[in-house]
Parts: structure tokens; sequence; C-alpha cells
């Protein structure tokens, strides 16, 4: 059975807002993050379908919260919570929040280029993203 460890998961962002150490399993991605700062990182969704994050998660929120905003409602996991988040969701980050997030590769992939592209672009022009 297929297995990873925090400490055995590559460390691929390293920013001042996020920590995100990933590894890929039979077509998931498991994802161990630390948001290190409030963020609402909205705007790096843009140009995906409805602006949105178009890859479902599982995942555990280990400390502090997370919050999943839908077009009509928001669902707020605290620590403790196992969740699940449908596509179509904009997430609001909080310091001090650790997660363990289990996704699809395949539309993980598909989402994050999309976010990468927004980032750089966000960076070239001296954008400031977030909070």
């Amino acid at each position: 059975m297929p297995r990873i460890s925090k400490a055995e998961a590559t460390l691929a962002v390293d920013e001042p807002v996020i920590e995100g150490r990933y590894a890929e399993l039979d077509g998931w991605t498991v994802g161990f993050e630390t948001h290190k700062a409030d963020l609402d990182p909205a705007p790096l969704f843009a140009s995906l379908p409805q602006d949105r994050c178009q890859s479902p998660h599982f995942g555990l929120v280990v400390t502090g919260k997370v919050v999943y905003r839908y077009p009509d409602h928001d669902e707020v996991f605290r620590a403790g919570d196992a969740y699940h988040a449908a596509p179509g969701h904009l997430p609001l980050l909080f310091a001090g929040t650790e997660v363990i997030e289990f996704s699809p590769t395949e539309a993980l992939e598909r989402t994050m280029a999309v976010v990468g592209r927004n980032l750089d672009a966000a960076k070239a022009s001296g954008a400031h993203v977030g909070s």
C-alpha cells in the first residue's frame, strides 16, 4: 500500500504565506500545507470556469481553520474536522492552519497550472496577491 509522511513529501512551495509539501500516490496528490498568514487567493483562480477551483479535495484540518466559499454558501472547517471540498470553491486560508489534503492529481494539476500562471503574472507586475 502506498504511503507518505510530511517529512518525506517534497517541499514544493515555500513562500511567506504558505509551505506546501506534496507527493503523488496512485493518482492522488497528498498535500501537507502550513499556512503562515491569512490569505484570500481568489485572484489566482481567474480564468478557470467561474473563476473557481475545479479540483475536489478531501482533507483533515490539523490546526486552525479553512473556509471553502461557494457561490451560494460557505463551509467552515476547524481543527479536527475531516472535509470534502467540491469543485467550484474558493479557499480562504488563515495563519496557523495546517491541513492534510487529498486531491485527484489530474484535476489538481489542471487547476494549479492556471494558478501558477496567475501567480507568476502577479509577481511580475508587482501586485500583492491575498489578504
